[in-house]
């Protein structure tokens, strides 16, 4: 009889502890669904998110025809930043906001607004031309700049092919030159008794090497190209304003002036800011601005990019590419 009653009292523990097994695996298996589904939910969130995202990063902003309303309107368009290939202000990117307001029928103006310390010599040249053509096949679109702070060197190039520019009495305009600079290392080598070991194909291959001495020749060489490039600015400027430019040579010596002095040099034409031009020149209050946005992701991948780029260059070479 007491066997009987221990196997009994086994057999509970023993459908107890299946029991109790049970239970904890039914509760794994709910709790295991439960994050199933808060993983699930929160992915298709995230997916839904990154759509958004993108719908709203890839959508053409900027597109000033869609803002229009179909009304008489005078487009503005932004020349803001350095002036370089993959950046905000590229000739690519201004130019196409140009066409955009060109072949908008509403399009009574354009203005454009700068501000800009310059940058690439053929960034600059590629924009110019641009304006310069759509001057000439279209006459009855008058083109005007407004300089805010600054508009200098490159900034001045592709102002100079406007009809007139408006300025601020404080506005800064002019550094119409070419610089290109370096850093030079060899007398600190020479302290620190490091050799500098350079191996090229092609005899100047290496030159502005900062670990190397200047070889006279080939600064004779950068300061004749330096020159060259010069010539093309002073080029553009002079086709651009015309009879407009005082004959002082400071205008094309780098030199840079406050906006009161510049339209007494001849290089801006009067006081004036977006509104007063759109209403004053133009004829047009109505300002819709037309200026050409890259999609998000391009500008974060193009600065991410280029920012890498020009940190493995300065590494290279610790040199800098020329600009205006």
């Amino acid at each position: 009889m007491a066997l009987f009653s221990k196997d009994k009292s086994d057999l509970n523990d023993q459908q107890w502890e299946r029991s109790v097994l049970e239970k904890v695996a039914l509760a794994s298996v709910v709790e295991q669904r439960r994050a199933r589904r808060w993983g699930i939910f929160f992915k298709s969130l995230f997916v839904a998110y990154i759509i958004v995202l993108s719908s709203i990063a890839y959508s053409p902003l900027g597109d000033g025809s869609k803002l229009s309303g179909g009304g008489p309107h005078t487009a503005v368009i932004d020349v803001k930043g350095i002036i370089v290939s993959g950046g905000e202000a590229d000739a690519e990117t201004i130019i196409e906001s140009l066409h955009n307001a060109v072949n908008d029928p509403n399009t009574k103006g354009i203005i454009l607004r700068v501000n800009s310390p310059g940058g690439s010599p053929v960034q600059s040249s590629y924009v110019y031309k641009a304006i310069v053509d759509i001057r000439k096949n279209n006459p009855d679109i008058p083109v005007h700049a407004v300089v805010e702070d600054l508009c200098a060197s490159g900034g001045y190039y592709i102002a100079s092919a406007v009809d007139k520019i408006f300025v601020n009495e404080s506005s800064i305009v002019g550094s119409i030159g070419v610089v290109m600079n370096g850093f030079g290392f060899t007398e600190a080598m020479k302290n620190l008794g490091v050799e500098r070991r350079l191996y090229t194909a092609g005899e100047h291959k290496g030159f502005l090497d900062p670990f190397s001495d200047v070889n006279v020749g080939e600064k004779a060489h950068v300061q004749s190209m330096l020159n060259d490039i010069h010539q093309e600015f002073i080029k553009a400027v002079k086709e651009g304003r015309g009879e407009r430019l005082q004959n002082n040579p400071d205008i094309f010596s780098g030199l840079v002036w406050a906006g009161s002095e510049s339209i007494q040099l001849g290089l801006t034409d009067a006081i004036g800011n977006v509104q007063s031009v759109a209403k004053d020149e133009i004829g047009e209050e109505n300002i819709v601005d037309f200026t050409a946005k890259k999609p998000l992701f391009e500008r974060l991948a193009k600065s991410m990019g280029a920012a890498m780029a020009e940190f493995t260059s300065r590494l290279a070479s610790m040199s800098h590419n020329n600009l205006f």
